[in-house]
């Protein structure tokens, strides 16, 4: 059985992750109407994948006796003056999301809730790639600029990206 103090955390994580995945829809959204498809496409499929976790999160906490309480999901803001702006929000809301992840490690650490930090654990490795991800775009996307063939090439790479399943 989780805590309390364990529960609330994945509660709020749950949440966290849905608003992610709003925050990723919006900045999609933003891309489609830059005609961007293909940077569109990468953040559809972030959005995607933060539903996934959340999804995982609820799962765990319903298979170790806790109870889900889900949460309000603030909107997410839709206006951003280009495509540095968005890559850079992505990557310090990953870096936000990992530390709140590395908390419920923490916390259920000193409770010695080794299920819970076991569990984890996916997550953790999954910041530290999801981090390495966010800041190599904010470098790529840097280095395009105001090069439209470059950031056609970039759109087109990025267009590629399909959702892993197997998580």
């Amino acid at each position: 059985m989780v805590s309390k103090n364990v529960e609330t955390l994945i509660n709020k994580q749950i949440a966290g992750e849905q608003y992610a995945a709003q925050y990723y829809l919006a900045m999609s959204a933003w891309f489609e109407a830059q005609d961007l498809e293909g940077l569109a496409n990468y953040f559809r499929v972030q959005s995607k994948e933060e539903l996934m976790h959340a999804d995982k999160m609820f799962d765990y906490l319903n298979d170790v006796g806790g109870k889900v309480i889900l949460e309000a999901i603030p909107a997410p803001p839709g206006d951003f003056a280009d495509a540095l702006e968005i890559f850079e929000k992505a990557l310090a809301h990953e870096k936000e999301v990992t530390q709140n992840i590395f908390n419920i490690v923490k916390v259920a650490t000193e409770e010695n809730d080794f299920a819970t930090t076991s569990f984890l654990q996916w997550f953790v490795n999954e910041q530290v790639e999801e981090e390495a991800t966010a800041s190599q775009h904010v470098s790529k996307i840097k280095m395009v600029k105001d090069n439209p063939s470059a950031l056609y090439l970039f759109d087109q790479e990025l267009g590629k990206r399909v959702l892993n399943t197997a998580q």
